[in-house]
């Protein structure tokens, strides 16, 4: 209804200003709508019809909603690669030579991004992360947009409007930007129980990547791979990182959002134009379609995962990310993905998520790259050929010759022809039903998986998500919103719920709603994954006049060769006189931070210590590593900037290399400094953090 003017000067305006409250919720057309949570399918698990003008007139308003950039994903980062195959062992199950022919090379582009902060919010916000690829085949483009979770918050993508309006900055004051931790998302959630798996996801580590390069990727939806002979196998696509899956802690990313908000991309292309390529191994999980309903949860619901226990990832091939854009904007901003552009080999299920984005992704590039001909600009352009009667629009590239631009013609030679057997077959699916909104009631376990990924954490894990859901619970002002939420943990796990509502002020459930099922999934801790690779990881080496030099040059170089990149760090800038040689800084002190580095090393020489020692910045950059549970290193006299640090008690009177929950110290220095030294370090760096002392960290 329409609101009176405020003043004269709003007087103008007057006629456009709407409160819904007390209101009936309508289409655009003023038509009432009793029903917004399911789209319109074909039976309860069946395809989503396009005759569902509320679904698609909710979509593309929601689609067109910001311009330029884009509505979610819009701060993101990309490097061109090439995906190849081990083998061709998928040829039983797929077209798609891509994946099946091991002679391939497959140029690829990959766009990393959060989801719900704006292009220049900061990197290491506790969100999503996009992980899109596009394959630039011989049969034309596929995407592969998934994110860095197997899961999503929703069932159907008619949903997704109210969810994104609702994590995004709240609409009366534009705040707060990259952040789930307010109101509206938590009153959303706390309304929609099958949500609860995806935020035991998004309050967990998997929501704070130490690194692109250490992140995992998953196609999220359960697809469809379609052999030469027509017949169907359901897969899940996963993204696996060499390096190994890391993560920061909450009090890092908070600081690095302050000191470095490019954090991760920047560590991206520091990475690629150092050669230290970043590489993902591509598995994927096979389900033979006779094994549908094998499952206690439904293949189509994006709220769940397939348990690797029950269905292993089988490997498939390997990708590399080998080269950085030549421009931002024409490349990395430009790309264009759409679940939608898929090859033969590869195609869809009635996922309702799914088909969903089927719709909004090329709905969305229209308005964001002003017309139909985006896939003619140079980063979305296919490999193959591109010849069909499509013509002019806003962004036309291509000069076409000749008079026909209809089929069938003959004034054209029929061209172009209708392809052979190598062109895109929908796969044939029967499916029959009554036109209704209404979702399976498969799909309404909403508890169970979120219990599976709970009982599947470490007890640091678990710290970090009991810590998680007390700081974004603590920040939503309506206490019957966390009470909400607080009644939903207790479904998923009754100690979680009470850990949680303690650290809140809300009363704890006295017992449990849903008894804890007792399963778990180790493959979903990553701590449980392979931690034997230290290469690219960034060590800090403390230094100041007066330093070892030949100690901290011996300590760089060995660091080198076992690919971690060391940055001597000092209160000035330049060259450092030391003994038996000086040593150049790299940067100063004061403009770098603890917290964009894996690992502290503070060198030798007592003149050097004694001038870090008095520097309360050099004090705190070590307490604030070691209260990160990374690993800290001195050796020789630097060990008294750990003691002032009170990190260690005393000076060590050896020239053993001592590891002491991640405190590695030797008095050796100079030449004499131990390999074992280094070979300590890294192995620590392997493991990403001093696991053994991180519950120091986060409150209990």
């Amino acid at each position: 209804m329409a609101q009176e003017p405020r003043d004269d000067k709003d007087r103008q305006l007057g006629d456009f200003r709407v409160s819904d409250d007390d209101t009936l919720l309508t289409t655009q057309q003023g038509v009432r709508v009793d029903h917004t949570d399911d789209s319109l399918t074909v039976g309860e698990r069946g395809p989503t019809l396009l005759e569902d003008f509320h679904f698609r007139e909710k979509l593309t308003h929601f689609d067109h909603e910001r311009i330029p950039e884009r509505v979610v994903h819009a701060r993101g980062t990309g490097a061109y690669g090439h995906f190849q195959p081990y083998d061709d062992w998928l040829a039983e199950y797929t077209m798609a030579d891509f994946l099946r022919d091991p002679t391939k090379r497959t140029p690829v582009f990959v766009r990393f991004s959060t989801v719900a902060g704006s292009r220049g919010s900061a990197d290491t916000v506790r969100d999503v992360r996009g992980f899109a690829t596009k394959f630039y085949t011989d049969a034309g483009n596929y995407d592969l947009v998934g994110n860095n979770m197997p899961v999503f918050f929703i069932h159907d993508g008619i949903k997704f409007p109210d969810f994104v309006h609702a994590v995004k900055p709240e609409p009366h004051n534009e705040i707060p930007q990259a952040q789930s931790a307010h109101d509206t998302l938590w009153d959303f959630v706390s309304l929609q129980p099958e949500t609860m798996h995806m935020m035991m996801w998004l309050m967990s580590d998997r929501a704070l990547p130490r690194s692109y390069r250490m992140m995992q990727g998953f196609g999220v939806h359960t697809f469809r791979l379609v052999n030469a002979d027509g017949r169907g196998t359901f897969v899940k696509f996963h993204w696996k990182p060499l390096l190994g899956t890391h993560s920061l802690v909450w009090d890092e990313t908070q600081k690095i959002a302050g000191k470095d908000p490019d954090y991760n991309r920047r560590d991206l292309w520091d990475a690629i134009e150092a050669g230290q390529y970043p590489e993902y191994e591509l598995g994927v999980q096979l389900v033979d379609e006779a094994d549908e309903f094998a499952f206690d949860f439904d293949l189509l619901d994006p709220t769940k995962i397939i348990p690797e226990e029950q269905v292993p990832v089988r490997p498939v091939g390997r990708m590399v990310l080998d080269r950085n854009p030549d421009n931002f904007f024409a490349e990395t901003e430009q790309i264009a993905f759409h679940t939608a552009n898929v090859v033969p080999g590869i195609d869809f299920t009635n996922d309702p998520l799914l088909q969903a984005r089927n719709f909004s992704y090329l709905d969305t590039q229209l308005i964001r790259l002003g017309g139909p001909n985006f896939a003619q600009l140079p980063v979305n352009r296919p490999v193959a050929e591109v010849h069909n009667n499509q013509r002019d629009g806003y962004g036309q590239l291509r000069i076409n010759q000749g008079k026909t631009s209809y089929h069938k013609n003959t004034l054209g030679g029929g061209c172009p022809a209708i392809a052979d057997g190598s062109a895109f077959s929908h796969y044939a699916e029967k499916v029959e039903g009554h036109k209704i909104r209404k979702r399976s009631e498969s799909f309404k376990d909403y508890y169970s998986q979120a219990t599976l990924f709970w009982n599947s954490m470490s007890e640091v894990e678990a710290e970090h998500i009991v810590a998680a859901f007390r700081f974004e619970l603590g920040k939503v002002e309506h206490k019957q919103i966390r009470a909400r939420v607080v009644e939903h943990l207790n479904h998923v796990d009754h100690d979680l719920a009470v850990r949680v509502a303690k650290g809140i002020g809300v009363p704890p459930p006295a017992d449990e709603s849903t008894p804890n099922h007792g399963r778990s999934s180790p493959a979903l801790s990553q701590l449980n994954a392979p931690m034997d690779r230290a290469d690219t990881r960034r060590v800090a080496v403390l230094a100041a006049a007066g330093v070892d030099g030949p100690g901290t040059r011996r300590l760089v170089e060995a660091l080198d060769r076992h690919g971690v990149v060391a940055e001597v760090l000092a209160p000035v800038d330049g060259e450092l006189p030391g003994a038996d040689g000086g040593i150049s800084a790299d940067r100063a002190l004061n403009t770098m931070a603890s917290v964009l580095y894996d690992a502290v090393v503070v060198a030798s020489g007592p003149d050097s210590a004694a001038t870090l020692a008095r520097d309360g910045y050099a004090v705190h950059f070590v307490t604030e590593a070691y209260k990160h549970a990374k690993p800290v290193a001195a050796f020789g006299s630097g060990m008294e900037l750990l003691r002032t640090g009170e990190i260690i008690e005393r000076l060590a009177d050896s020239t053993e290399v001592v590891d002491d929950r991640g405190v590695i110290t030797t008095t050796a220095e100079g030449e004499a400094l131990p390999d074992d030294f280094v070979a300590r370090l890294t192995d620590r760096l392997a493991r990403h953090r001093a696991w053994e002392r991180a519950t120091e960290s986060v409150p209990a």
